[in-house]
């Protein structure tokens, strides 16, 4: 079949993204679903900071490769094999497809699956496929195995996730990343307890994500770091108690609030120096865990003593630790209850063509999640 699908030509494409357009619209080729594998169309796809990673080459990624990884849609047709979904499910897409195999998957870690890895740095479908092809005939790579800046995709059905029809498709998609990563990283990785206090520092989906699970987990104080102003209103409304400009004297200012500093530290900046200012900021005996992925070369020193006088923990997080089949299900739950306001998080919208303007808004800060709507409705 025939789509549209915003494919990213280079990663060498400066900013403004609107001037120099690494993503154009192009009339693409979608080959069936073969054996394991789903056709869906997308009904709306989150822009996440991990898209921009890719376009500016923080995350390098092969190219041509139709971008999206946080999405949600219908299913259209299913490949020989499928059992997992059906023809007219609503689904979430996760952006490591898990082969249930390897060494992570049967330790109850399928967010660090082998498989899903080899198949997302490829930029190929866990079977190896890739399925958008242009007019010439040259294949165009998967994103993790998604590519949901799309009209319709084709992914593994390991990628999906049933969700309840009634759920608003603009909400949907934001659990596939955002809420699966920033939530997961609390309850997961952290196991936080109640009556613990937490330090979210950098909130973009992830981070504000990340301030909601902190709540539903009872922390308090929950603390919220960054330099927009209009970041630090919406994190207190999503359940931070203190949201602070992040100035010289944060760790001082944080130790404070938190009588001596937090037992919880989340980075969600994606930056060496923000790890280090929640380690710095993270009590004797806490933890401080990572969640925002930096630069490949990037590194960062912290005082080695600490970690073993002071008992300290120093976690990474990916995907929120989470089991995405048994987690999707349960943050959807927690929404419809009221526990988790995605609403507040849910942003603008906008259409496929409009994309690399929707990345400038992105790069320059922009408080909330955007949400592509691949039909332009």
């Amino acid at each position: 079949m025939e789509v549209a699908a915003a494919v990213l030509t280079s990663t060498a494409a400066s900013a403004p993204y609107a001037h120099s357009r690494p993503l154009r619209v192009e009339g693409l080729t979608l080959l069936p679903p073969g054996p394991g594998e789903v056709l869906v169309k997308v009904a709306s796809a989150g822009l996440c900071h991990s898209d921009l990673s890719v376009v500016d080459g923080v995350r390098p990624r092969p190219v041509p490769m139709v971008l999206g990884h946080e999405a949600a849609g219908v299913v259209v047709e299913v490949g020989a094999g499928v059992t997992d979904v059906a023809v007219d499910d609503h689904v979430v897409f996760t952006f490591v497809p898990v082969c249930g195999a390897c060494v992570p998957c049967q330790s109850g870690r399928p967010a660090l699956c082998e498989r899903g890895a080899a198949a997302n740095t490829a930029g190929t479908l866990l079977s190896g496929r890739r399925v958008f092809v242009r007019p010439g005939g040259e294949p165009v790579h998967q994103h993790l195995g998604v590519s949901a800046f799309a009209e319709y995709t084709v992914c593994a059905q390991e990628s999906l996730v049933r969700i309840p029809a009634e759920l608003p498709m603009s909400r949907a998609c934001l659990f596939g990343c955002a809420l699966l990563t920033g939530v997961g990283a609390v309850l997961n990785t952290a196991a936080a307890r109640p009556g613990s206090s937490a330090l979210v520092v950098g909130l973009g989906g992830v981070g504000l994500a990340a301030v909601m699970g902190a709540r539903v987990a009872g922390c308090h104080p929950i603390i919220a770091v960054d330099l927009d102003t209009a970041k630090l209103d919406l994190a207190r409304s999503l359940g931070a108690s203190h949201a602070l400009a992040a100035v010289d004297d944060m760790v001082t200012a944080v130790r404070d609030l938190s009588g001596g500093g937090t037992d919880y530290s989340f980075e969600a900046a994606g930056h060496p120096d923000a790890l280090a200012t929640a380690y710095a900021a993270t009590r004797r005996g806490g933890t401080t865990v990572g969640i925002g992925l930096p630069r490949a070369e990037a590194r960062m020193s912290l005082p080695a003593l600490s970690l073993v006088a002071e008992e300290r923990r120093l976690l990474g997080s990916y995907m929120g630790s989470s089991v995405p089949r048994r987690d999707v299900p349960r943050y959807i739950e927690l929404y419809r209850a009221g526990m988790l306001p995605v609403d507040a998080l849910a942003g603008s919208v906008f259409a496929l063509g409009d994309v690399n303007e929707a990345l400038d808004r992105l790069a320059g800060g922009a408080v909330a999640r955007q949400v592509l709507l691949p039909a332009g409705v």
